[in-house]
């Protein structure tokens, strides 16, 4: 399993510790890798990075949570969750901005805070222009939605996911950010159901 994180996170998030306790943890025929990199900030980055990863590891299953759902989303004949995908990161002004961050989980590489500049910005509302460009009719059963009901940044791109993945999305009650509660009652059963 491939596990994509949102924007200002890492591979070292709490949902990434959880998933590999339940998983991996167990041992024995059902334990499963959780292969977690630490996205780059810029989407031109990310976005390649996450498609030639895939590619190599040629996962049976990729998790995306916020920013990386979107990024999940992309990813065509792979069997993908998108959980409370941010298809308009750059219009979320109250989170993308120009200026300087702290990273909310440690990164492999140690930094602390990184930077979103001006260009940044730009290259979010580049690639939301295109991300449903190469969507194609046969891949509308590989990707499944998971939507926050109380979800104050992304409950509204359900319709749009709804358009091109028509039946394959559902709600749960909780807001954008998973907690431990959420990964076990919302997004662990769905992990379950999707692998059988």
């Amino acid at each position: 399993m491939v596990y994509l994180h949102g924007f200002a996170s890492s591979g070292a998030s709490g949902t990434v510790a959880l998933l590999r306790r339940e998983f991996l943890g167990r041992g024995g025929a059902d334990s499963v890798q959780v292969i977690a990199p630490d996205l780059p900030v810029d989407p031109q980055e990310a976005l390649p990075m996450v498609k030639a990863l895939v590619a190599k590891e040629q996962p049976d299953l990729v998790v995306g949570t916020s920013l990386g759902a979107a990024y999940a989303q992309q990813l065509r004949g792979v069997e993908r969750i998108c959980v409370n995908p941010s298809f308009g990161t750059s219009k979320l002004y109250s989170v993308l901005h120009v200026g300087k961050y702290k990273w909310l989980n440690e990164r492999r590489d140690g930094s602390v805070e990184f930077h979103v500049y001006k260009e940044t910005i730009e290259h979010f509302a580049e690639m939301e222009a295109h991300q449903f460009d190469d969507w194609c009719e046969e891949d509308s059963l590989f990707c499944h939605g998971l939507f926050g009901t109380q979800d104050e940044w992304t409950i509204g791109w359900r319709p749009t996911f709804e358009k091109y993945y028509p039946g394959m999305s559902r709600t749960f009650e909780g807001g954008h950010r998973l907690n431990a509660d959420l990964v076990h009652s919302a997004l662990i059963p769905l992990i379950r159901e999707v692998a059988q």
